[in-house]
């Protein structure tokens, strides 16, 4: 999974794709705790919930299950749904602030990964799907995948 530029990618958000239309995608990084960035390289984070929310001119990483680290001592452990601080450009925090001020639209996170060894997250600008929205892109894709089973069939003869 990794690419060799130094990019292990950790978790996807699969379902953020099929529930929304994703428009502009951002790098951000996360405040962690030392047994959060350990449970973060055991993969063992979900995105699934996860939301951001903009804050007092912060953006703030929601819902976000983070597992706790095993082997972390008592100071370690941390509530695994805590809020967490993301790391923006005052600008992109501008920009992503002033289009979630706009009716439909929301921040979700797309994917973590390591980056040099530093957590990150990317966030998509994102708007709801409506229903018949899902069905198009189900029966697009269905449609590709029978494409792409004919002509496979159609090279071996």
């Amino acid at each position: 999974m990794s690419d060799g530029k130094g990019i292990k990618v950790v978790a996807r958000n699969r379902k953020a794709s099929h529930d929304y239309s994703l428009e502009d995608k951002y790098e951000a990084g996360i405040v962690l705790t030392g047994s959060e960035i350990k449970s973060i390289r055991a993969n063992r984070i979900s995105l699934q919930e996860g939301y951001v929310e903009f804050r007092g001119g912060e953006m703030w990483l929601l819902d976000v299950n983070i597992s706790p680290y095993e082997q972390a001592g008592v100071y370690g452990k941390v509530d695994p749904l805590r809020t967490r601080k993301l790391l923006l450009h005052k600008k992109q925090i501008a920009q992503i602030a002033s289009r979630m001020r706009e009716r439909g639209y929301t921040v979700v996170p797309t994917m973590v990964y390591l980056k040099d060894g530093r957590a990150k997250v990317e966030i998509a600008l994102a708007k709801g799907k409506k229903q018949y929205d899902k069905r198009a892109d189900i029966a697009k894709r269905d449609s590709d995948r029978e494409i792409r089973k004919a002509l496979k069939e159609r090279s071996y003869e």
